[in-house]
């Protein structure tokens, strides 16, 4: 299947940061819903997908309390809970803290590694350029480069677009 997070982080902010990262598996059918086994076995899921992030400390927190960075990464848990193998991820940098921006990064090349493939929509050329393999660039809804990020980033349409050289 498809996920994909979203340009301002979408959580439940009633909800704890664990009760967010079950809700897309509820929606998965009637067993999750009903079957005591199956909340247990998602319960744990949960949480261990809370210590991938490196957020298993607010699992109690309700997700409006949380960072924007956490939120980010709550959202991401979540997206990931539902296991697709394609994540459509706008603006995964923007608002973020920087120190929690390498945590965002580290964790998009561990699930990269896992089998998830990851198309991201980013402005922070910084983040894009240290983290992809593949980097296609639009000017006003028009590719202008792709391929390597080095290749990318001292290319000359790229460069003219925005860097005004």
């Amino acid at each position: 299947g498809i996920g994909r997070t979203f340009q301002l982080a979408r959580i439940f902010p009633r909800l704890t940061a664990l009760e967010n990262l079950l809700v897309p598996v509820r929606r998965r059918g009637l067993r999750a819903l009903f079957s005591r086994a199956a909340r247990s076995d998602e319960r744990s899921r949960a949480m261990e997908m809370l210590d991938f992030l490196e957020i298993s400390h607010v699992a109690g927190a309700l997700g409006g309390s949380l960072s924007y960075g956490q939120r980010k990464l709550l959202e991401l848990g979540a997206v990931m809970m539902a296991e697709p193998e394609l994540v459509l991820l706008d603006e995964p940098a923007g608002g973020v803290n920087p120190a929690l921006l390498e945590r965002i990064a580290d964790r998009l090349r561990t699930l990269n590694s896992r089998g998830t493939t990851f198309l991201i929509v980013e402005h922070n050329m910084s983040f894009v350029m240290n983290l992809c393999s593949e980097v296609i660039v639009l000017h006003r809804g028009r590719q202008i480069a792709s391929g390597k990020p080095e290749a990318v980033r001292s290319d000359a349409a790229v460069l003219d677009a925005y860097l005004g050289a």
